[in-house]
């Protein structure tokens, strides 16, 4: 993916949030997927803090929409890498959070390390 891609995903992928559309949402994701963050262990949706199939994932998501029904992410900053890209944004709580994802050929996230400031 080049980067002006890579900008386009990023925006597409905030838009979907902020729209709380979440089919949109899911259509940025791979069958075949790792999703980890330290929100999935807070929400009490497992203790390892990963999500391994879409299903969960679609499922850890719609409960974090309904927690954060407020929910809107604002994106500072783009940086494409390999088949990478890290999205800089501001997420629930106001609080600042990176993404590391990594995309298949097709353009869809197969791994994600989600982080989140310490303390703001």
């Amino acid at each position: 993916m080049q980067q002006k891609n890579y900008l386009d995903f990023a925006n597409e992928w905030v838009h979907a949030w902020n729209s709380h559309d979440l089919d949109n949402i899911m259509s940025h994701y791979s069958d075949m997927l790792q999703f980890t963050s330290p929100l999935i262990k807070q929400m009490g949706i497992n203790e390892i803090g990963t999500i391994t199939n879409k299903a969960e994932l679609k499922s850890y998501f719609e409960k974090g929409l309904q927690k954060y029904a407020d929910l809107r992410f604002e994106l500072y900053h783009v940086l494409s890498g390999l088949n990478s890209v890290v999205l800089f944004y501001k997420s629930v709580n106001n609080m600042l959070s990176a993404e590391y994802m990594e995309l298949n050929e097709d353009g869809k996230v197969i791994n994600v390390k989600a982080h989140y400031a310490a303390h703001q």
